[in-house]
């Protein structure tokens, strides 16, 4: 992995969402979820009824990062991409974003490859000038691409810069679920840069337990409430996944 956050454990690391739409939510789910001691915690702030306040935003991502040692990961998903309406425009957004990378001690943000160019390269400058790992991320909650697709934008991430390129897709098949785990595979092989993909809802849950064997190195599974469909709770993701482990250490 591009960061030594995570040095002391091997993937995949599990992360956990928090969807509050208040400060007050978002701390209570914070306090819930900190006991399943999560590798990596993302705030979905798209879901804050606030998220126009600048300070607020900041000052909660501080009390957050004051709380727990565990690394944080802030996106503001697109709703285009499966993410709540929210009043900013793109511009705003980035502006947003910007100010957590240079104001607050976030670990990672995420954005969008799907955005325009300019967007993607302004928090491309902004997170290396301050130290903040950038995930760039394509969700797709329709159907999963053709795998030609798939590496296309896997490509594309990686020549914006992406500390680490995940991608989400949605399965039709069970078909689905296995090729998106054999591009992941040639993805992993293909980039310079660390991979997370998953396939979601109910038929994509298996690469969320065996994605890691295939190189993805980070599986979401539900702290209070899930930020997209077919995430497992944590503790029964933590279990199972150790427990493929161990009956197949050769792919540890």
């Amino acid at each position: 992995m591009t960061t030594d956050i995570f040095e002391n454990k091997k993937a995949p690391y599990i992360c956990t969402p928090l969807t509050g739409k208040t400060k007050v939510e978002v701390l209570d789910q914070l306090e819930k979820i900190l006991p399943q001691t999560p590798d990596l915690i993302e705030w979905r702030a798209d879901f804050l009824t606030d998220l126009a306040d600048v300070e607020l935003v900041l000052a909660l991502v501080a009390e957050i990062k004051n709380t727990t040692d565990i690394p944080l990961l802030f996106t503001i998903r697109a709703a285009h991409e499966g993410g709540e309406e929210i009043s900013l425009t793109e511009d705003e957004k980035v502006h947003l974003i910007s100010e957590v990378c240079r104001k607050t001690k976030v670990d990672f943000v995420d954005y969008e490859t799907s955005n325009e160019e300019k967007f993607v390269k302004a928090i491309r400058s902004v997170s290396k000038e301050n130290g903040k790992q950038l995930i760039l991320s394509y969700h797709n909650f329709t159907f999963t691409p053709d795998n030609e697709e798939i590496v296309k934008r896997a490509k594309l991430a990686e020549q914006h810069g992406a500390d680490i390129a995940k991608f989400a897709v949605m399965p039709k098949t069970q078909e689905d679920v296995l090729r998106l785990l054999e591009v992941t595979k040639t993805i992993d092989d293909l980039l310079d840069v660390p991979v997370v993909t998953m396939s979601m809802g109910d038929i994509g849950g298996l690469s969320r337990i065996v994605g890691w064997a295939y190189g993805s190195i980070i599986t979401f599974g539900v702290g209070v409430e899930l930020s997209a469909p077919g995430q497992i709770p944590v503790k029964k993701l933590r279990e199972t996944i150790k427990l493929t482990q161990e009956l197949v250490p050769s792919w540890k």
